[in-house]
């Protein structure tokens, strides 16, 4: 994990971000904004990429609680950059390619993670047709607010 080019910019360096260039995190006054947070290991591949077919559609959305768990994960490591964690979280939103499979898991992905059934942070679910990869099935986006 490498800190951004400013004291206030963070990211995590997978390998496609040269590509698509963005900080992962920037901290402004006592606000933390967690962008693009997707189920990517340390080496920049997904965890638990969904299946896709010849044409590169989607053919299987069993993964999405394991890259739920992923991505959270990676957004806890961005949060710890600037001593936060969950539970500064104040909003989240959760974009995912299949609204039916998300329902069913992410409520107790959510409970695993924040250690609480309700968490204290205003929560969206948006279904999209397609993330930036084709396997990908979530990305998360957070904002966290600290006391300083």
């Amino acid at each position: 994990m490498k800190e951004g080019p400013i004291k206030t910019l963070g990211y995590l360096d997978p390998y496609w971000r040269p590509i698509y260039g963005y900080g992962e995190v920037k901290k402004i006054g006592n606000r933390l904004y967690v962008t693009g947070q997707m189920s990517h290991g340390t080496t920049g591949d997904l965890v638990g990429p969904a299946s896709v077919d010849a044409d590169g559609l989607l053919a299987d959305c069993s993964n999405m609680a394991l890259q739920l768990r992923v991505a959270y994960a990676n957004a806890q490591k961005l949060l710890r950059l600037f001593d936060a964690n969950l539970d500064d979280v104040i909003e989240e939103v959760l974009y995912v390619v299949d609204l039916r499979e998300a329902a069913r898991v992410v409520e107790h992905v959510r409970k695993e993670v924040y250690g609480k059934f309700w968490p204290s942070c205003k929560s969206r679910l948006i279904c999209t047709p397609q993330l930036l990869f084709p396997e990908q099935l979530v990305e998360i986006t957070l904002t966290a607010e600290t006391a300083s």
